[in-house]
């Protein structure tokens, strides 16, 4: 009976030494494990700042890559205690697939937000037009773009939008063309037309020398000998320069002599009823 007992005492020592050293070495894993990840997330950190990443995505691969390495450690951790782990990778994997559709417009967005954040194809207070909405770029963020529109409203728009989409950006250069269309009677004289739309546009202080503005006949339309009249202002000025030179092109046209036409129509009524009725009384 005693060499029973001595024996299970033994075993009982063992045991627990052995699981000691398991608990032990589990938990040196886990903190050896746990500081490695923070070394390896500020080292890509440090990296990501170097290439001029922007916070907000270093931010946030840093954390996705934290709590991946941490996941890692755990499992590993839990391997040297005896826990089987091919279920625990089951069921991570399934929760994975499992929140990946449910959240797949959301990643959607979440991966069209980096590329515009890194890429930059507009930056705050750019003047855009994206997924049919014109505005102000307010905020770029990971999963929606903020813009305000020229009359004041405030649009948030899903990144997958407008990735998916053409990207006109108003604001990219210093400098833009005004396309004017101005058309003059054909009784009108084409030489004095063009000399005071030439003399309008050097004359507006916005106009700049260089590109040197562009006066060319456009077409004979239907109603009228049609000009295209293209100067170049810088981008802030555009708005302000087209509506001036519309109101001043006119104003000095019609005082030359010169007339602004609109469509029309010649109609000519043939009296075929009261034709008839002349025959049928003859």
């Amino acid at each position: 009976m005693e060499a029973i007992t001595e024996y299970l005492t033994n075993l009982d020592t063992q045991l627990m030494l052995s699981w000691g050293w398991k608990i032990v070495a589990a938990l040196l894993i886990f903190i050896f494990g746990r500081w490695v990840a923070k070394a390896v997330v500020g080292f890509v950190t440090r990296i990501m700042k170097k290439r001029d990443v922007p916070p907000i995505v270093s931010n946030f691969i840093a954390v996705i890559l934290y709590a991946v390495l941490l996941i890692m450690v755990i499992v590993a951790s839990l391997s040297q205690l005896g826990v089987p782990i091919a279920p625990f990778v089951a069921v991570l994997g399934a929760a994975g697939l499992a929140v990946g559709l449910a959240l797949q417009g959301s990643l959607s967005n979440f991966a069209s937000g980096v590329m515009l954040i890194v890429f930059r194809p507009f930056l705050k207070g750019d003047f855009v037009e994206v997924a049919d909405v014109s505005g102000s770029v307010d905020e770029v963020n990971i999963f929606t773009t903020v813009l305000n529109t020229v009359d004041n409203r405030k649009v948030i728009i899903p990144n997958g939008l407008i990735t998916s989409e053409p990207i006109t950006n108003f604001s990219a250069h210093d400098t833009r063309r005004v396309d004017l269309v101005i058309g003059v009677s054909y009784n009108d004289d084409l030489k004095l037309a063009r000399e005071v739309i030439a003399r309008v546009i050097e004359a507006h202080d916005a106009v700049l020398d260089d590109p040197a503005p562009v006066i060319m006949l456009l077409e004979l339309g239907e109603s009228s000998v049609d000009f295209a009249v293209r100067p170049w202002v810088k981008s802030p000025d555009y708005w302000t320069t087209r509506s001036d030179l519309l109101t001043q092109l006119k104003i000095e046209l019609e005082e030359a002599g010169c007339s602004i036409p609109y469509p029309q129509r010649d109609m000519h009524i043939l009296k075929l009823n009261q034709d008839a009725n002349d025959d049928s009384t003859a």
